[in-house]
């Protein structure tokens, strides 16, 4: 599956988003070794705290269906909002620790585009290795 194959899927899951606050909706694809897509979408709870974005929502989905770090191969991130979907800082620390930092992450509002990784979204990394002697 291609990068344009992904964000096609991240924006299927999209459709999914509950949003009833903010009006911002965001799909996550994720593609795993085998192939699979995991879809996740922003789902908003009145308290704000107890919301989950997208991207989380499909890691979550991934690692409860037994995939792990080294069987996760890119993620797709979109949104429809005016600027290109960037996790936010709690999705950041997720990421770091449940997906490769070098793994391909794809960003699109379905104008503007661009692809990153973990690594360069979040440098100088809070990890398991700060917490594991």
């Amino acid at each position: 599956m291609n990068k344009q194959e992904l964000l096609e899927e991240a924006f299927k899951a999209m459709k999914n988003a509950y949003a009833p606050y903010s009006n911002y909706h965001v799909g996550a694809a994720i593609l795993t070794s085998d192939n699979k897509i995991f879809w996740g979408a922003n789902i908003e709870n009145a308290s704000f705290g107890a919301t989950n974005c997208a991207e989380r929502s499909a890691v979550f989905a991934a690692y409860s269906n037994g995939y792990r770090k080294d069987t996760i191969e890119a993620l797709a991130i979109v949104s429809d909002g005016p600027r290109i979907a960037a996790p936010c800082g709690i999705c950041r620390q997720v990421l770091c620790e449940l997906v490769k930092g070098d793994m391909p992450i794809y960003l699109s509002n379905g104008k503007e585009e661009c692809t990153t990784n973990i690594n360069e979204l979040l440098p100088m990394q809070f990890s398991e290795e700060d917490v594991i002697q």
